[in-house]
């Protein structure tokens, strides 16, 4: 619910969320930090926002890179340019890869997991499906065999918290097995699978949908395909790309509306945050223009160049609340995968807030409790 209120804070942490002492119409937002007890005569530190809306720092469990690298290149750097615009909590996703290459990747970012820089890791690829492979190559696709899969979760030592696989492939069903009973959230996506096969899916614990409706069937009437499945069912959170143009406005606005499991993703590769230009998604080329990303020569849309406020911004402007677009942002993402202490002003949580202007701009960032530049 948005209503004028007062965010306390003690260094890193939220310590109470309350309604505003004397709220008012031109300034809805107070954010006080208590002294800490060695300096327990200091004054306390108000900030009064006037007329914005302060929600959670934005968590984006879905994307690549921007600020011109991919994550496996510049984490730094990737983080950085989302945090500017209201993201502070990121998942770093792979590109389909050699399983040499991967592991070699996994590893390094499982220590920017380790430090906090990073909330997880999500495999996108390489079980994915050829007929829907996007902006994957091809010739590095693979079965996801059980033994394989494993080999990369063990690489992370607990850091990949999400991996996308096309649940019609051999081996899928076990591994998926194999990924619930380690707590990794296994998302149906890239995949030709029928309605059925992702029912099975589902039952065998399936509880994501990598980028609805992109990289999959589509919903047909006599062959409802992955689609009506993935959202038919409670159990199973569905990402959407809201950036105008992986999906009409329109029918993301329809999905929030039906379902209180979306959760907005960028997919965002090296180019978010930049100019058009040349960039490599991977291996591959891609050309950015007029900031649509597509992979080079070819009419096939390569990942995006979005950051997470945009896609609440679309959403908004598209007729969904900013309520359910904020928390499809938020809280719905951080539940996917289980991320603690990110998404909610709750007691303990910690100290992320983004300030959203009357048009729903990016004013301001807050970042573990320190305000950015």
């Amino acid at each position: 619910m948005l209503a004028p209120g007062e965010l306390l804070l003690d260094g890193d942490r939220v310590v109470d969320v309350g309604e505003a002492p004397t709220p008012s119409a031109d300034s809805p937002g107070v954010v006080r930090r208590q002294p800490r007890p060695s300096a327990s005569t200091a004054p306390i530190e108000v900030v009064d926002l006037g007329d914005v809306t302060l929600a959670p720092g934005l968590v984006d469990v879905h994307s690549h890179g921007g600020g011109g690298f991919a994550f496996g290149e510049d984490p730094d750097a990737v983080l950085a340019t989302h945090r500017v615009h209201g993201t502070t909590t990121m998942v770093a996703s792979t590109v389909t890869q050699s399983l040499d290459e991967l592991e070699r990747q996994v590893r390094l970012l499982a220590e920017r997991v380790r430090d906090g820089s990073l909330a997880g890791i999500h495999l996108e690829g390489p079980w994915l499906a050829e007929k829907y492979k996007g902006a994957h190559p091809v010739d590095k696709l693979r079965d996801p065999l059980v033994d394989e899969v494993r080999r990369l979760l063990d690489a992370g030592g607990g850091a990949v918290k999400m991996v996308t696989i096309a649940v019609e492939k051999p081996g899928a069903l076990e591994s998926v097995r194999l990924m619930a009973d380690r707590g990794v959230v296994a998302a149906l996506g890239h995949s030709d699978c029928t309605y059925d096969q992702a029912v099975a899916a589902i039952e065998a614990g399936v509880t994501g949908a990598t980028h609805l409706f992109n990289a999959m069937p589509g919903l047909h009437h006599r062959e409802p395909g992955p689609i009506l499945a993935l959202l038919d069912d409670q159990r199973v959170w569905c990402e959407l790309i809201v950036d105008g143009v992986h999906l009409r406005p329109e029918l993301a606005a329809w999905v929030m509306s039906v379902s209180d499991r979306v959760v907005l993703v960028t997919d965002a590769m090296a180019a978010a945050g930049c100019h058009d230009g040349n960039y490599l998604l991977g291996d591959l080329p891609v050309v950015v223009d007029s900031g649509v990303a597509r992979i080079a020569g070819t009419d096939t849309i390569a990942g995006s160049t979005l950051v997470l406020s945009r896609g609440v911004q679309v959403a908004i402007e598209a007729g969904v609340t900013p309520e359910v677009a904020l928390r499809a942002a938020t809280l719905n993402p951080a539940r996917y995968l289980d991320l603690d202490a990110v998404g909610e002003f709750a007691p303990g949580a910690l100290a992320d807030a983004v300030v959203f202007g009357p048009d729903w701009s990016v004013e301001k960032v807050l970042f573990r409790g320190v305000w950015g530049d």
